[in-house]
């Protein structure tokens, strides 16, 4: 097989020699099988993890444990391409039942799912529908101006404490004593 790496010359190599090489590490080995199969090992991955990203993160590894493991592949098993594709669906597979992989698709961005929530039933929040804004007004002046600011302004309580000339803590507390007020309204 002949293949032009880079700044490398054009080489021909045969499956046993690529082989020796990739065994002996010399990197040139690595790269024209990266070159030669990444495509189809990224192939292999792809049907088994749908996530562009993490398929491309697996290839890396695939080709890491490729260069680890070199002296573990016996050619009288089995073609060298079906030994790192094994290992490339094995990497994916592996991936797919982690814990860690698992949680993240079930730990999305909120703001995703709210806004595509709210775009398939055409919600909004109207605070005074629910008569929340009238219960706010209802509070202490220094409840109500926190809770403003915050719940229905958008400010941050950093924002909210330096708009209002406050203390951080003090603005905190507020929010928490008029939170606390409100459940009143809810028991």
């Amino acid at each position: 097989m002949s293949k032009t790496l880079g700044n490398y010359k054009k080489i021909s190599l045969s499956e046993e020699e690529l082989v020796s090489k990739l065994k002996s590490r010399d990197t040139i080995a690595v790269q024209a099988l990266y070159d030669m199969y990444s495509g189809a090992l990224l192939g292999v991955i792809s049907r088994i993890i749908l996530q562009t990203e993490v398929a491309e993160d697996l290839l890396q590894e695939t080709f890491i444990k490729i260069w680890n493991s070199a002296d573990s592949y016996d050619s009288s098993k089995g073609r060298l391409f079906t030994w790192m594709m094994n290992i490339a669906r094995n990497l994916a597979i592996d991936k797919l039942r982690s814990k860690d992989f698992k949680n993240s698709g079930k730990n999305q961005d909120i703001e995703n799912n709210v806004d595509f929530i709210d775009a398939q039933k055409e919600v909004t929040f109207n605070a005074d529908i629910l008569g929340i804004k009238d219960m706010v007004t209802a509070l202490k002046p220094e409840f109500n101006d926190v809770l403003n600011m915050v719940y229905f302004k958008g400010y941050t309580h950093v924002e909210t404490a330096e708009e209002l000339n406050l203390p951080l803590g003090t603005v905190k507390t507020r929010i928490r004593m008029a939170i606390m007020e409100l459940r009143k309204h809810f028991n």
